[in-house]
């Protein structure tokens, strides 16, 4: 079932969020400080930003910190129904590959992605867009 387009109040507000958050953001290495809001399709808006670690290996992205923190107050069941990606450097920043697949967990491929790019403008796509072959283990 495709996901339902945002009213422009709910773009605005998640796009807010994920600026909010990204304000929060631990990167003393980088300086590339990252936020992301998730909405669910209860409604709710959970967010996350990118904590960085000395071995850049043990980095955690927003959106990664954000579908935990979502799982973690709603439990595995959580749906998906939008994303926005936001950065205090005002630079491109889709989401990466492995948060990509980690969305897919938990959303559908009509799911809405909103970053910057290349320009100020706000690109959106879905995560069909974004990751047309995304990874589905069965589960049963």
């Amino acid at each position: 079932m495709p996901v339902p387009p945002l009213a422009a109040a709910q773009k605005t507000e998640l796009l807010a969020q994920s600026e909010a958050a990204a304000r929060r953001a631990y990167a003393p290495y980088s300086h590339f400080f990252v936020g992301a809001a998730i909405l669910l399709e209860t409604g709710e808006i959970v967010t996350g930003c990118n904590v960085e670690n000395a071995s850049f290996r043990l980095t955690t992205c927003a959106e990664q910190g954000a579908v935990a923190s979502a799982v973690a107050t709603f439990g595995p069941k959580i749906r998906i129904r939008a994303v926005a990606v936001s950065n205090l450097n005002r630079a491109a920043c889709q989401p990466c590959g492995a948060c990509r697949q980690t969305l897919a967990e938990f959303a559908g491929p009509d799911a809405l992605i909103f970053y910057p790019g290349e320009t100020e403008e706000v690109c959106a796509c879905t995560l069909a867009d974004l990751l047309p072959a995304s990874f589905r283990l069965s589960t049963q």
